[in-house]
């Protein structure tokens, strides 16, 4: 994986001496999970963090290559009752490294559309139980030897031009493969699903 990681980061700086626009974001993520064969199994939403590098490469007027450097936090949480009939709550966080190569398709100066793959690189998972005022937390280490280190995806979204420098952008992104295809009864076998929001300043 740490090659793959080296690689990626290698397209990425030889992509800069072409690219028009050098710059960095970040911003919110809204995740969870598409589960399969449990349908027992509800979880929500879950909050997290985006931020990385972004370059902008055109090829003519309103059309360029978008490719990206990023760290993301995925995962999600469920909530229950205990047998005291006290609240509880679990979630997972999973943080990977992620390489998005987007298109861009530009339908005005000011508003775009994004599409294209990426491939995301697993660098921890950390799972957390809350009751009442007590909690316990547990980066899994053990358990990542049964999910996979790298996930295929895509994305899809849009942009709007605050200013010359600042974008605004909002994407889904969809994991192709599932996190573990033998699933455990302590991991599920699902699909991470994420819905970015965030803000990029570039460097003309």
């Amino acid at each position: 994986m740490k090659k793959l990681i080296i690689a990626a980061v290698c397209i990425l700086f030889a992509g800069a001496a072409n690219a028009q626009k050098i710059g960095i974001k970040g911003g919110l993520n809204l995740s969870n999970i598409i589960k399969t064969g449990d349908n027992n199994f509800s979880t929500d939403f879950k909050p997290g963090l985006n931020a990385g590098l972004v370059l902008e490469i055109p090829i003519v007027k309103t059309f360029s290559f978008e490719p990206e450097l990023m760290f993301s936090q995925k995962g999600y949480k469920t909530s229950g009752t205990s047998l005291l009939g006290g609240p509880n709550e679990y979630s997972v966080t999973t943080n990977f490294i992620e390489v998005p190569i987007l298109a861009k398709f530009n339908a005005s100066d000011r508003f775009s559309i994004v599409l294209g793959p990426q491939v995301s690189f697993l660098t921890s998972t950390t799972e957390k139980f809350t009751e009442g005022s007590s909690s316990y937390q547990n980066t899994i280490r053990e358990e990542n030897d049964r999910l996979k280190k790298s996930l295929a995806g895509g994305v899809a979204g849009f942009g709007i031009v605050l200013s010359k420098q600042l974008d605004f952008h909002a994407r889904y992104a969809l994991d192709f493969q599932k996190n573990n295809e033998d699933g455990t009864s302590e991991t599920p076998i699902y699909k991470n699903q994420v819905a970015q929001f965030g803000l990029a300043f570039k460097f003309n």
